[in-house]
């Protein structure tokens, strides 16, 4: 670990529970209209379109949208896809803007990442946008010494561009930094520009059920694989 001096965290799904919050809002708003669905399948398909519409988003042309933005097209065709219209525009606001925006974080989170913060730079480098990592660190305690949203970059991740600005922005060269994640394909893209990487398991991310759970195709090919940010900050010692 000799020379890294920061960490940059992918915060959906590495830090935040998104599932949960989606699947129960969604319940909640179908509870309130009398309707049942597989709400946890919904909320696995939500995030699927949102990342689908924002991963790579500003290598053609400048974003038209952030991630909230994605959430909300994402959520509106969903629901009209499944006979849902009858979630009327309360629902989608909570759905998409005010539960992202109070995600609750996995439970080492606030422990791991003080300990880690406490001997390097640890910086939020996420395509959530900037609001967002505000309302969560506050809701859960977090402290950031950083954040590196690609709303501010006006390219996202997997561009190469995104982790390259990353590593500017701290004035570091890339080999200075390690990516934190727990999607193989966000540390292999900033693998291929320099960043060293680490691998932090989150089996629940799509509630247990997402084939994408779990997916470690070559541990060997991450500097450090983690169970838990505590986990990790003891690999770092």
């Amino acid at each position: 670990m000799q020379g890294i001096k920061a960490l940059t965290f992918d915060t959906g799904g590495t830090l935040l529970d998104w599932h949960s919050g989606f699947r129960d809002a969604m319940a909640a708003a179908g509870e309130r209209h009398g309707v049942t669905h597989d709400w946890a399948a919904l909320a696995n398909d939500l995030r699927h379109r949102s990342l689908k519409a924002m991963l790579n988003l500003g290598g053609d042309e400048p974003p038209a949208y952030n991630m909230d933005g994605a959430h909300r097209m994402s959520l509106d065709a969903l629901l009209a896809e499944n006979g849902l219209d009858v979630f009327d525009e309360a629902d989608r606001h909570a759905i998409a803007w005010e539960t992202p925006h109070s995600w609750q974080c996995w439970p080492d989170c606030p422990q791991g990442l003080a300990a880690i913060r406490a001997r390097y730079i640890a910086a939020s480098f996420t395509i959530l946008p900037y609001r967002l990592i505000i309302d969560t660190a506050k809701a859960n305690g977090l402290s950031w010494d950083a954040v590196l949203s690609c709303e501010g970059f006006g390219v996202y991740k997997l561009l190469p561009e995104a982790y390259e600005k990353a590593a500017y922005y701290l004035q570091l060269k890339p080999q200075d930094c390690m990516m934190v994640a727990c999607h193989n394909f966000d540390l292999d893209a900033a693998r291929a520009v320099g960043f060293r990487t680490a691998l932090v398991h989150r089996p629940l991310e799509w509630g247990g059920a997402d084939p994408q759970t779990g997916n470690i195709p070559d541990p060997a090919a991450y500097d450090i694989v983690a169970d838990d940010f505590i986990a990790l900050s003891e690999a770092l010692a």
